[in-house]
């Protein structure tokens, strides 16, 4: 779109942004509800990550076709759908008394709330200029964790009084409701612009198209840039933080949910500062993002091998840090716009966008069987996120050297390259296989 925004455009917008607020609400509505969805289906620590691995591993599994589903619908109806599978997972939590409807409950939440961001940032390119993009898709993501901040405190208080039942129930009526709302005042164009044509998607030609993305080394640094800077706050707001809070470090409840809020402001202050600091210098990018990832190993080890409770004004400061590892996952998706054609970045940033849930599905479950094997030891159990962590940056260097080497050969042809870069000695001559 060209030229002004119209006032309808910012109200399909709000309208729309609503629903991401949902989604976020209800994707980390788990973070303080873990210690009573173990009471209430009788699970342990295991079980009990498994909520997570199977609400992000739908979330992370649908990243792809949703796209698809975008370019064949619209996101009016993707977005509709979102609402809708949101508020019925929720519905269907209230009422789940046995383990595997509880599974059923958190995977259908995973599969509306993979539906909506990808929809969102559709409808603010049709109705908004190109140069508002990226200052709306940052405004999403700070509306998002307003629905965050609901998720931890206030929720907590909830289920302490009225109960289970009653806040799942209330929350996922609202959200059903809601859909109406969305079908009758989300538009997918601006009015007296045409609808765009709707094709069908072959599935050979996306296969195509998302093996392409995948062999782009800049694409693949995004995936592990993605993997090992989001899932480290994931793992302890979605599900762990409580949990280790209370369990191991014998915090009240309230105290807990109230220390994960640090998460919200981090991330809400952390997203914009970032993100205008890279729009102005592309090549701080990657020191930006190994700058966190050395920030994290330090606070992880603050973390884990403190002696006896970690105090409050030493957690504060721990979980401020970690919060930017959302923002700077937001550098993954530049690396995929970067080193695509335009053709292909709503798929490169598909695959991306995987990388830091299949993290989060592979840690969450990891310290919930290693809680098991440990007696409930948290110290022991969250190595597992040092493992995670550690892969992921391995991976992430490896697909670095070889980005730059294919950089460094575009820029001997002559071509324009993303961002200017010095060769160092321990740069490749030639690029590197992309294989592996």
């Amino acid at each position: 779109m060209t030229g002004r925004a119209t006032r309808r455009s910012w109200f399909i917008w709000f309208a729309a942004v609503t629903v991401y607020l949902l989604a976020v609400f209800h994707r980390t509505s788990f973070g303080v509800a873990g210690l009573q969805a173990a009471d209430r289906f009788g699970v342990g620590a295991a079980a009990l990550g498994t909520f997570t691995v199977l609400q992000v591993g739908v979330y992370a599994a649908m990243q792809i076709p949703t796209g698809v589903l975008v370019d064949r619908y619209g996101p009016r109806r993707v977005l509709t759908g979102a609402v809708f599978f949101l508020g019925l997972g929720q519905i269907l939590l209230a009422v789940a008394d046995s383990y595997p409807l509880g599974l059923l409950a958190r995977a259908v939440v995973g599969f509306g709330d993979a539906l909506t961001f990808v929809s969102i940032l559709r409808l603010i390119a049709a109705h908004f200029p190109g140069r508002q993009y990226a200052l709306l898709a940052a405004l999403t993501g700070a509306i998002g964790y307003v629905g965050n901040l609901a998720a931890t405190l206030p929720l907590g208080l909830l289920l302490d009084g009225p109960g289970w039942t009653s806040t799942f129930l209330a929350v996922g009526l609202v959200t059903a409701l809601y859909t109406a709302v969305v079908a009758l005042r989300v538009e997918d164009t601006p009015r007296g612009m045409p609808e765009p044509v709707r094709e069908k998607v072959h599935p050979k030609v996306l296969g195509r198209q998302v093996a392409e993305a995948w062999r782009t080394p800049g694409t693949r640094l995004g995936f592990w840039v993605h993997f090992s800077t989001m899932f480290a706050p994931n793992v302890l707001t979605m599900l762990w933080g409580v949990p280790f809070l209370v369990q191991g470090q014998g915090y009240p409840k309230s105290t807990a949910s109230s220390l994960l809020i640090v998460f919200v402001f981090g991330s809400m202050i952390g997203g914009p500062v970032a993100g205008g600091l890279i729009g102005r210098r592309p090549s701080l990018r990657m020191p930006l993002v190994g700058g966190y990832i050395g920030g994290a190993a330090v606070m992880w080890a603050v973390l884990l091998g403190w002696g006896g409770t970690i105090p409050v004004a030493v957690l504060v400061p721990v979980f401020a840090f970690l919060s930017l590892g959302g923002p700077a996952s937001m550098i993954g998706f530049a690396l995929a716009r970067d080193y695509n054609p335009l053709s292909r970045v709503g798929t490169a940033t598909g695959v991306v966008n995987v990388g830091g849930f299949v993290a989060t599905t592979i840690s969450a479950l990891a310290v919930g069987v290693l809680l098991e094997w440990t007696g409930g030891t948290f110290r022991l159990a969250l190595l597992s996120v040092i493992a995670v962590l550690a892969f992921g940056t391995f991976r992430m260097l490896v697909w670095w050297r070889r980005t730059r080497a294919v950089l460094f050969e575009a820029e001997a042809r002559g071509e324009e390259i993303p961002v200017q870069i010095r060769r160092r000695r321990w740069d490749a001559e030639a690029p590197l296989p992309v294989s592996s």
